[in-house]
């Protein structure tokens, strides 16, 4: 930083860190980017970046994939979605399923419905007669939209599921 730099980038700044070490460079990038400078920060710690950073560049195999804001980043590739708890899941379930809901159980005993929005969901539970104890909007994260925008290209997915050996 000598000199006073109006352009500073940070590869992987937290790694290693406990969380006070990652709060105070969190807060020096922040204070560094108010005094009016550029932060660029390269980080695969998409939680992180999600807590940190305004604006969005993913770059891959050398082409611009976005640059935007976060909030726009995370809100056009967002799935809609709720966590809800019915009365009676074993009625609700097939019409959420039918509606194009994709319906988890967690382990808590609520279900996770991606596809639909939390008022829809409410409204298929109100047509349908069923009580609804609890209806929570899901929010999609920087993880979720990263992953949906490089969903089709089999150059960013990971071997899930295979060993060492089966990986080429």
């Amino acid at each position: 930083m000598l000199g006073d730099p109006p352009v500073l980038l940070f590869d992987e700044p937290i790694n290693g860190l406990d969380t006070e070490g990652i709060r105070w460079v969190r807060g020096l990038m922040k204070g560094l980017a108010a005094e009016g400078r550029t932060v660029l920060v390269s980080s695969h710690l998409m939680s992180e970046m999600e807590l940190t950073a305004d604006r969005l560049v993913v770059i891959g195999q050398g082409r611009l994939l976005a640059n935007t804001t976060l909030a726009e980043f995370i809100s056009q590739r967002a799935t809609p979605g709720a966590l809800v708890r019915p009365a009676d899941a074993t009625r609700l379930r097939p019409i959420l399923e039918h509606a194009g809901g994709d319906v988890e159980l967690d382990a808590t005993g609520a279900w996770h419905v991606n596809g639909l929005t939390a008022t829809e969901i409410g409204d298929l539970a109100l047509a349908a007669g069923v009580a609804v104890h609890e209806l929570t909007p899901t929010r999609s994260t920087l993880e979720d939209a990263y992953s949906e925008l490089v969903s089709n290209n089999i150059a960013y997915r990971s071997n899930a599921g295979h060993t060492m050996e089966e990986t080429p």
